[in-house]
């Protein structure tokens, strides 16, 4: 029988010192990931002359390994519910330092494209195996704010990346730097091996299965409205901030709304200190009200595409406070996208978590894969020859793809929430009206009849 979420509050249960042990280990192992994830794009103007190559070579990179993570999510998350975090992050790590080794060695294109493929690869293993990690060791009341804080912490990865990276990177050679990544990587699965734990000792082992019924078993967490709703939750939340974050951001500020290079890395790292802020918020929230999470969902959607329309449609370049609460609100964008994934642990059986967080991952990151993607084309549609002088009207066309992707997510979780709902109802759980139900909690009754 599968597990369905709690909708009553339940006595809070205090994790036991080990699970955060345990937690400790795997948010390391995925701050090194996300080390070697921004490890490129820090190095990217030394990679052009390592390699000789374009911008567009250099951008390459990004987009085959951001293909490579979200293609894999899938087959992950199966074998992960086969053979259990420890195993994966540990293959994750050790694959990630592989590709490190071979970029620093790396002395053409092809090469060093191998090299970020397996560092794509290497990275899809380790997050979602880190949230079955949370899953196993932390009570349904804890787990919402422990997966908030992974990913916000995980974040640290990308300020080591560009600062002490990038200063060992000056200071010494490319190969020394990206070397030294991968004795890092090799150092953290040894950590993995010897320190970390699947689950706490007598919890269920997942039992080896055949492929008929880890074919049945994907089958079944496709199926379930709350794997859906996860997935185009992550959609619908993550890829603008992530786009803005990732690639297009820091041009479009500096290029096209003629702020300062130093004005724009300051709005960046806004975006991310927003993030941290709100991240463990929106956790107790699920945690709290875990029937009412999708009006966290449409509260960052309504706040993101209102604040983009506003900067797309402002007559000529944009004031630099209406800039500051783009920012602001693109950093609610990741910890929202970590909503999907409370829907997938909440709405599958323990056995389905790996493949349900692997589906849910694939939303956002390809949404964000097919955004960056949209967003160059339309700019070099606009702009003559091979300039990358971008006038602001071919910004603000390019950027206005985003709406074909919030209106697709939109769609989603709007069709999957009625069918979430509906079976909730079968199970004899309705919900009150939003307004009922505040109302009932504010006066300690239930928010549910």
């Amino acid at each position: 029988m599968e597990r369905r979420p709690q909708v009553t509050s339940a006595a809070p249960v205090r994790p036991p010192a080990r699970a955060y042990a345990m937690w400790s280990v795997g948010l390391l192992a995925y701050a090194v990931a996300v080390f070697h994830r921004s490890s490129l794009g820090v190095a990217a103007v030394e990679a052009q002359e390592r390699f000789s190559a374009g911008a567009s070579a250099v951008s390459l990179f990004l987009v085959l390994q951001l293909a490579v993570y979200a293609g894999l999510q899938v087959p992950v998350g199966v074998a992960l519910d086969r053979f259990g975090s420890r195993r994966m992050i540990l293959a994750g790590a050790v694959t990630m330092a592989i590709g490190q080794l071979v970029l620093g060695l790396a002395g053409n294109v092809p090469t060093a494209v191998a090299a970020r493929v397996l560092v794509g690869a290497g990275d899809a293993m380790t997050f979602i195996s880190v949230l079955r990690v949370v899953s196993a060791w932390f009570p349904g009341s804890a787990a919402p704010l422990i997966t908030q804080l992974t990913g916000i912490l995980g974040q640290i990865g990308s300020i080591v990346a560009a600062y002490p990276l990038v200063t060992l990177l000056h200071a010494t050679s490319w190969t020394s730097t990206f070397l030294g990544a991968a004795a890092t990587g090799v150092l953290v699965g040894v950590l993995v091996l010897v320190a970390l734990r699947d689950a706490p000792d007598g919890a269920p082992r997942p039992v080896p299965a055949g492929l008929a019924e880890l074919r049945q078993g994907l089958r079944d967490t496709w199926r379930e409205p709350g794997t859906r709703i996860g997935l185009y939750t992550h959609l619908v939340t993550q890829f603008s901030g992530t786009v803005f974050a990732l690639l297009w951001g820091y041009p479009f500020l500096v290029v096209g709304e003629g702020l300062t290079s130093g004005t724009a890395a300051a709005l960046l790292t806004l975006l991310v200190l927003v993030g941290m802020g709100v991240g463990p918020a929106l956790g107790r929230l699920c945690a709290r009200w875990p029937l009412r999470r999708s009006v966290l969902v449409f509260g960052i959607l309504v706040a993101t595409a209102s604040t983009w329309t506003v900067v797309l449609l402002w007559p000529g370049r944009a004031p630099l406070w209406l800039l500051v609460v783009l920012v602001v609100v693109l950093g609610t964008n990741g910890p929202g996208s970590m909503i999907g994934f409370d829907y997938a642990r909440t709405e599958n059986p323990a056995e389905r978590q790996g493949s349900a967080s692997g589906v849910v991952n694939v939303g956002g990151f390809v949404a964000s894969l097919l955004t960056i993607l949209a967003v160059g084309a339309v700019l070099d549609v606009m702009t003559p020859g091979a300039s990358t002088d971008y006038r602001l009207d071919a910004f603000r066309a390019a950027f206005s793809v985003q709406y074909l992707f919030w209106a697709v997510g939109l769609a989603g979780v709007l069709r999957h929430r009625r069918q979430l709902r509906a079976r909730l109802a079968r199970d004899g759980v309705v919900l009150a009206p939003l307004h009922a139900a505040v109302r009932a909690r504010l006066r300690g009754g239930s928010a549910y009849r």
